[in-house]
């Protein structure tokens, strides 16, 4: 049969109009051909004959007339051992490589195996001839890194399939059958260590999909205490350029109780992206003691590369994510930023004529976007065990405007949302999440009840700090203003952390809800002070005491010695018997 081809009859930008005879499918990959190299493209939408492509690359030097070849196949992804460690782009080209074979500046339509293909990987099967299977089970393993890779059924697979080879112990490249499997109507399948998915169809290769409830622990006291993010659950950080989103996805990252990081580097500043790849494979993984880049996958697509990969880019990393997922493993994926992603979305709208939504995004936004963090969750696979996914996005909102579509669209459909304030920012309160505009649908590590009265504290407290910029300090009564104190002591003691300190940087959950049941009984005890000066010496000694017990670990002896100071330091003001 002679290959599927087509004429291009029109160019705006990155998006190609194209006049084809024989069947084109949506989401089709294309090349443009040119001379001496072909342009990667997708199709985006169809009409008629006629069908419109985005190519994920520059098209200067494309012309009308210009032939394009239709491959039949969906954008999609190579799934394999191989993947850990390494750093790609949007379309899943590794970058280190990609570097070798180009030379400093990337050069267009060079695109190259996501997976190396010469490398050996030691296969130890599980299943045996005779076995019955299904998409998603498990046929054997490799090692990779500190995870028992699984080398599953091909998820395209339906019905069931019966074992009729499998491979003998031993080491193959990822190309090389490991299994032979044979369907109800004698269909063959070949197996290998490694499989393709298209990128924007969700793996549905599971037994069940489990409501996120089990919190899952960043170490971060004020996300796992006050606005705490489920495994297997979603979760937005919008926030003014600077604020620390950034730095906050870092940490994250590095302590959250999961098995996989992903970071999708969507549109990020090209400076941001290097910070990030010279700083992960020093950092020390607190699991394992060794480098944090071995349980990590970075995708990159920065602001300085093709416009129409940063969607790409997205649904690569998700992607992948669900593919861990499959294994049984805890997957964080961090997208940053989903701002730049639709942008991405909003100017192939425009040069598409559709009809704009609000400040020009197309009018779907939302709708893709849910659609994307619907991908997260937590699913009980066919052997019975979990596998999760959960999405962080950071937000960019222009001027930290919260009201932009971006981040309306974002609120609709997550379950947490950390606000992050510039105003807290340029006062040096990290993480800048905002206490009072911050929210979140799932259970902390701390009990409701004990949250709640610190909530209402710090709720009160900013009014009381409100009303004294109208009327001063003098206008307030001693009581509102121990309670401003109160929310004051709230926020330096406990929702302030030191990133770069060794024992206040990680706070674990045990050490939570140690420290903040003392917190709570001293927000809950009343108070007697002569004059509003001793009281804000008391908060100030009573803080910084604070700072300090934070600072300690929980198995040193001065750990206990500060906790007695401050109970007696307490008990010198309290009026409970």
């Amino acid at each position: 049969m002679s290959e599927n081809s087509g004429t291009i009859i029109g160019i705006n930008g990155n998006l190609l109009t194209v006049e084809f005879t024989r069947a084109v499918v949506q989401n089709e990959v294309a090349y443009a051909v040119m001379a001496d190299r072909r342009l990667k493209a997708e199709v985006i939408r169809i009409r008629g004959s006629y069908a419109d492509l985005q190519v994920f690359e520059d098209t200067t030097g494309l012309k009308e007339g210009d032939r394009v070849r239709f491959t039949g196949e969906l954008l999609a992804v190579e799934l394999g051992p191989g993947l850990l460690t390494q750093v790609f782009d949007g379309l899943q080209n590794p970058l280190p490589q990609l570097a070798e074979h180009c030379g400093f500046f990337l050069q267009r339509g060079v695109y190259l195996d996501a997976l190396p293909r010469d490398r050996l990987w030691a296969f130890s099967p599980t299943a045996a001839p005779g076995d019955r299977v299904t998409a998603g089970e498990a046929l054997g393993s490799v090692p990779e890194g500190i995870f028992q890779h699984r080398i599953m059924v091909p998820f395209r697979l339906r019905g069931a399939f019966t074992v009729e080879r499998i491979a003998a112990p031993g080491d193959y490249t990822v190309s090389h059958p490991i299994a032979t499997l044979r369907g109800a109507d004698n269909e063959v399948v070949e197996v290998t260590l490694m499989q393709r998915w298209p990128v924007k169809m969700p793996i549905r290769a599971y037994r069940e999909r489990l409501r996120p409830g089990e919190p899952l622990v960043t170490k971060v006291r004020i996300v796992d205490t006050f606005y705490p993010v489920a495994r297997g659950g979603t979760y937005c950080i919008p926030g003014p350029f600077g604020a620390g989103k950034t730095v906050l996805q870092q940490i994250t990252s590095r302590y959250a109780d999961v098995d996989i990081v992903i970071i999708a580097a969507c549109g990020e500043r090209a400076g941001e992206v290097v910070e990030t790849l010279r700083e992960f494979p020093q950092l020390t993984d607190p699991r394992t003691g060794k480098s944090l880049m071995d349980r990590t996958l970075i995708i990159c697509n920065t602001s300085s590369m093709p416009v129409a990969a940063r969607e790409a880019s997205v649904y690569t990393a998700v992607t992948i994510a669900e593919y861990y997922r499959q294994m049984g493993l805890n997957v964080l994926l961090l997208a940053d930023s989903t701002s730049r992603w639709a942008q991405a979305l909003r100017e192939m709208s425009g040069r598409l004529e559709e009809i704009p939504g609000e400040e020009a995004f197309p009018a779907y936004l939302e709708s893709v976007i849910a659609a994307f963090y619907e991908r997260g969750g937590i699913v009980r696979l066919k052997d019975g065990s979990l596998g999760s996914v959960t999405i962080g996005g950071t937000v960019s909102p222009a001027g930290g405007n919260f009201e932009e579509p971006v981040t309306q669209s974002t609120l609709k459909v997550v379950g947490a949302f950390h606000g992050l304030s510039r105003e807290r920012s340029d006062q040096r309160r990290f993480p800048a999440i905002d206490p009072l505009d911050s929210w979140s649908q799932y259970s902390g590590v701390v009990a409701a009840e004990q949250v709640s009265l610190a909530r209402s504290i710090l709720h009160s407290g900013n009014e009381v700090k409100q009303m004294m910029k109208v009327v001063g300090e003098e206008g307030t009564s001693i009581d509102d203003f121990v309670v401003f104190l109160k929310s004051e002591y709230i926020d330096a003691a406990y929702l302030q952390q030191d990133a770069y300190h060794e024992v206040d940087g990680a706070s674990s959950a045990e050490r939570q809800r140690y420290v903040f049941e003392r917190i709570h009984r001293l927000l809950g005890s009343r108070m007697s002070f002569n004059d509003k000066d001793s009281a804000r010496r008391f908060f100030q000694n009573l803080t910084q005491t604070t700072r300090d017990w934070n600072r300690v670990d929980q198995n040193d002896a001065d750990f206990l010695q500060i906790e007695r100071q401050l109970e007696q330091m307490i008990a010198e003001v309290s009026q409970d018997a």
